[in-house]
C-alpha cells in the first residue's frame, strides 16, 4: 500500500518517561523531626523572652510613676502694703506676706540647700530677702510655712515708685510678684538627687486697703526650675 502524495504522514506522539518517586529514609525523617522540633521550641523560648521583657517594662514603669518626684506645690495666703492709702507712706515703705510650701510626695523628701526671696512690681524688683530660710529638709506630705516681711534695706521704694502704687490703687488694683527660689534635692530612701535650682511665682493682686484681695488668696504659684 502506497502513501499517496498528497497525505500528510502521520507522527504519535512520544510517551514521557515514567518519574520514579524517591524513597526517603528513616533517617531524613527523623532529621525533619528535630527540624521541626529545634523551630517550636525557638519559638517557645522567643515568647517567654518577650512575654518576660514585657512584664519587666511594666514593673519598671509603675516603679518610675510611683518614684517619680513631685514638684514642690506653693500658695500664697497673705500679701500686705501698710499705709498703701497715705501718698507718703513710701518712708516707712514694708511688704509682709505669707506663703506655705507643701511636699506632696508620697516616699519622697526634699532637702533645702536655703531659700531667697523677691518681690517685684512691674517685672522691675523692688525687695529682696537672702536666705528667708536656713537649710532644712523637709518630710513627705509635708507643709512648711514660708512668711517674711520686705522693709528697709530689703525693699527699695522711693517716691516716684510709691506714686505709682498709688495711681494704680486709684484704679482699684495694685499687682506685685513675689518669687521664691531655692536649690534643693529630692531624697528617695537613701538616695539624693542631684541639685535642681527651683523657682516659685506668685502673681499677687493687691486692692486699696493694701490687702491682698481674694482673687488672690490661696492661689497656687508656678514652680520651674533652671
Amino acid at each position: 500500500m502506497y502513501n499517496s502524495p498528497d497525505r500528510l504522514p502521520i507522527q504519535y506522539p512520544t510517551p514521557e518517561p515514567q518519574r520514579l518517586k524517591r524513597q526517603h529514609t528513616p533517617r531524613y525523617y527523623a532529621h525533619r523531626v528535630r527540624e521541626s522540633l529545634t523551630t517550636r521550641v525557638s519559638k517557645l523560648f522567643c515568647t517567654i523572652f518577650l512575654g518576660l521583657l514585657l512584664i519587666l517594662g511594666m514593673i519598671a514603669f509603675i516603679l518610675w510613676l510611683s518614684l517619680r518626684p513631685h514638684r514642690p506645690r506653693f500658695h500664697i495666703h497673705a500679701f500686705t502694703v501698710p499705709g498703701l492709702n497715705q501718698e507718703t507712706g513710701f518712708e516707712n515703705a514694708e511688704i509682709t506676706f505669707n506663703a506655705t510650701a507643701r511636699n506632696a510626695n508620697h516616699d519622697i523628701g526634699i532637702y533645702y540647700d536655703s531659700m531667697d526671696g523677691s518681690v517685684y512690681y512691674k517685672d522691675q524688683r523692688i525687695g529682696s530677702i537672702s536666705r528667708l530660710l536656713p537649710p532644712f529638709y523637709q518630710g513627705p506630705k509635708n507643709t512648711t510655712i514660708v512668711a517674711g516681711s520686705f522693709t528697709g534695706a530689703t525693699l527699695t521704694v522711693n517716691s516716684q515708685r510709691w506714686m505709682e502704687f498709688i495711681n494704680d490703687r486709684s484704679r482699684g488694683t495694685v499687682v506685685f510678684r513675689l518669687e521664691f527660689s531655692a536649690t534643693i534635692r529630692f531624697r528617695i530612701q537613701s538616695w539624693d538627687s542631684k541639685r535642681h535650682r527651683m523657682h516659685a511665682n506668685c502673681d499677687v493682686d493687691v486692692g486699696q486697703d493694701g490687702l491682698i484681695l481674694p482673687v488672690s488668696k490661696d492661689r497656687r504659684c508656678p514652680v520651674y526650675f533652671t
